[in-house]
């Protein structure tokens, strides 16, 4: 007797939902970069906070899955991927102690990151777990509000790469911020994409996202304006001294330009699915670009 059911691993590693995890590699990536540039490279920590990073992804991922289908909003009309728990592959209660299991799990690698930068770090690591399963979960979860980007915007940029850059050096700059902010932009432009492709399903489940609640023109708007931001942030940084390598990453102008005229011009969830998984890949290249002409100034 033949079944389509996958293995347990590649189950559990589509819950994870690889196309996601670039956004928790790039601000490490990024602020280890700046670190080296200004010689306080320290790569115990910055190890650590990737550590942290992906386990904070991977469990809001979890989190996701699991709440999702408590909500409602993972149903048989939905034409993403399909998620564990809803298919059927995972039972609930499994996925619910994954996720506690995996949040954790990073918040104690977390509490080594005191050493490097003290008691307030405590806080950051509390409210990353705290938002990854607000993310879905709770009284007021942040995805179903209109607030998913903006939480991917400050944890999967300003947050982690101020404080992975802060653990390294014990304070932070201009330069650092601004690079947070365009790192930022392209992990909510994953966001965007997932929630355009869903829209339909989520507004009948009550999942008010940024493109249900302001239609698919607003996130059109919304994915090239992250664009922007990005490209931006290179040319601002060539006025604090950094060399002309940093502006590698307008490289992927014709990447970006191509990711943007798909959104506008997709018909099918097939071809969001596959945006997807460029725009994440559109990130890693930025962070790998960035930093390359970072080390090289």
């Amino acid at each position: 007797m033949t079944t389509d059911r996958p293995s347990a691993w590649k189950i559990w590693l589509s819950a994870a939902r690889p196309r996601t995890l670039p956004a928790a590699v790039a601000p490490v990536l990024v602020a280890s970069a700046l670190a080296w540039h200004d010689h306080a490279l320290n790569v115990a920590a910055a190890a650590i906070c990737l550590g942290f990073a992906l386990l904070i992804q991977i469990g809001t991922n979890f989190a996701n899955d699991y709440y999702d289908y408590v909500k409602g909003a993972d149903t048989a009309e939905r034409v993403g991927p399909r998620r564990a728990v809803a298919s059927g592959l995972v039972r609930p209660a499994v996925m619910r102690g994954a996720m506690t299991l995996v949040f954790v799990v990073a918040f104690l690698l977390g509490l080594s990151l005191l050493r490097y930068g003290g008691w307030p770090l405590l806080a950051v690591g509390v409210s990353s777990v705290v938002c990854g399963i607000a993310y879905t979960g709770g009284p007021y979860p942040l995805g179903y509000n209109g607030l998913g980007d903006l939480f991917v915007f400050i944890f999967f940029g300003l947050v982690a790469v101020c404080v992975t850059y802060f653990v390294q050096t014990g304070s932070l700059t201009a330069p650092v911020v601004l690079a947070a902010c365009a790192v930022g932009a392209l992990s909510a432009n994953i966001l965007v994409v997932n929630n355009y492709r869903d829209v339909e399903t989520d507004a009948k489940a009550g999942k008010r996202t940024l493109v249900v609640r302001f239609g698919r023109g607003f996130a059109r708007g919304q994915f090239v304006a992250a664009l922007i931001t990005a490209a931006a942030m290179p040319l601002v940084l060539l006025g604090f001294e950094f060399g002309g390598w940093v502006a590698l990453p307008l490289l992927l102008t014709p990447m970006a330009v191509t990711h943007y005229r798909r959104l506008s011009h997709s018909t099918t969830a097939v071809e969001l699915i596959a945006l997807l998984g460029d725009t994440g890949k559109l990130l890693a290249l930025y962070a790998l670009l960035f930093s390359l002409g970072v080390v090289l100034n």
